[in-house]
C-alpha cells in the first residue's frame, strides 16, 4: 500500500472510531477528560480528523454542564485538573491533621466571621451549620469545636471499607468528637443531641438517598432537607461557612451570616433547603475547581 494510500485509511479508521467509556466506576471528571480528548485530538497532530462520536452511559452526559452551562471546554477541563488536584492535597493535609487540631498550624488558617461564632457560645444559641466539599471540608468542623461550640457532625462513609476506620479515628479524635454516620439511623441520633442542646454540621452539596426534589444550579436534585427540618423544629439558625485554598495552600474559612426563618407556613422545609442550595451555589461558583464532584449530582 502507498504511504499516501495508508495514511488516507489510518484517518479513515480514526474518523469512524468510537471512543467510549462504559465502566460503572466513571466519574465526571473522568468523562469529561475524555471529550476533551476526543475534540483536541488535532491540537497536537494537525490534520487529524475527529472521532466519530464519543460514548457515555446516559448519566453522565452534560453532568458539569448542568452546574456551569456557559463555560468553555477548555475552562471546564483547567477546572476538573484543579479539583483533582485539591482533592488530593486533601488526601495528603490528612497526615498534618493532628497539626491543625493542636493549633500548630492556625497560622495557615485564616478565620473571617469569628464573632458570630463567639456570639453563638456567648449566648448558648443552637445552630445549623452547612457547608459543601470545598478545599479542606474538615476544618470547619475542627474549627467549630474548638471555637468551643457544642457540636456533632454528619459524615458519609468511605466507600473502601478498609481504609474507613482510619478515616473515622481521624475524625473523631481530630475533627470532631460527636462522628454521626449518615443514614436514618443518623438521623434519629443527629435528633437526640439537637434535644440534648448541640449543633449540627454537615455538608448538604452531594447526591442523597432521601430528601426532597429542589433546584440545585436549576435543576432537579434530591435534596436532604434535614438542616430545615432542624431549623424548624428547634428554632434556630442556619450558618453558613464557605473555606477556600489560596496559592500557598493556606486557607481562608469565611462564617457567614445566620440564615432566619419565622414560622410562617410558606417557610416550608422544601422552601428552606431551596434558600440553602442557593448559598450553596454561590459559595461554589467563588472557584469552582475547589469544589469536589466526583459523582453526578442531579441522578
Amino acid at each position: 500500500i502507498k504511504k499516501e494510500s495508508k495514511m488516507l485509511g489510518l484517518k479513515m479508521a480514526l474518523n469512524m472510531i468510537d471512543l467510549t467509556t462504559l465502566e460503572g466506576k466513571d466519574s465526571p471528571g473522568k468523562v469529561l477528560q475524555m471529550c476533551y480528548k476526543a475534540a483536541h485530538v488535532h491540537d497536537q497532530f494537525p490534520g487529524l480528523p475527529t472521532v466519530a462520536a464519543v460514548c457515555v452511559y446516559p448519566s453522565m452526559v452534560h453532568v458539569a454542564k448542568k452546574a456551569f452551562p456557559d463555560i468553555s471546554l477548555d475552562n471546564l477541563n483547567g477546572i476538573t485538573k484543579m479539583m483533582w488536584n485539591n482533592y488530593g492535597r486533601v488526601f495528603a493535609e490528612y497526615i498534618f491533621i493532628k497539626e491543625f487540631r493542636s493549633g500548630k498550624l492556625s497560622s495557615n488558617i485564616q478565620i473571617e466571621g469569628q464573632e458570630i461564632l463567639e456570639e453563638i457560645v456567648k449566648f448558648n444559641k443552637q445552630v445549623v451549620f452547612v457547608s459543601g466539599h470545598l478545599s479542606n471540608f474538615e476544618l470547619m468542623a475542627m474549627h467549630l469545636e474548638k471555637s468551643d461550640i457544642d457540636l456533632c457532625a454528619i459524615y458519609r462513609p468511605l466507600n473502601n471499607i478498609y481504609l474507613n476506620p482510619f478515616m473515622e479515628y481521624l475524625r473523631r479524635n481530630f475533627v470532631c468528637e460527636n462522628q454521626i454516620k449518615k443514614g436514618l439511623n443518623g438521623v434519629k441520633e443527629s435528633l437526640e443531641y439537637m434535644k440534648k442542646g448541640y449543633s449540627i454540621a454537615l455538608m448538604v452539596d452531594q447526591r442523597v438517598s432521601a430528601g426532597s426534589i429542589v433546584p440545585f444550579f436549576e435543576f432537579a436534585a434530591l435534596t436532604t432537607t434535614l438542616p430545615a427540618q432542624f431549623s424548624k423544629k428547634f428554632n434556630c439558625d442556619i450558618v453558613p461557612i464557605y473555606i477556600s485554598r489560596d496559592e500557598k495552600d493556606d486557607f481562608i474559612m469565611e462564617i457567614q451570616n445566620p440564615l432566619k426563618f419565622s414560622d410562617e407556613p410558606s417557610n416550608n422545609k422544601e422552601f428552606i433547603s431551596k434558600k440553602i442550595n442557593e448559598v450553596i451555589e454561590k459559595l461554589i461558583l467563588k472557584d469552582p475547581s475547589q469544589w469536589i464532584l466526583t459523582h453526578n449530582r442531579w441522578k
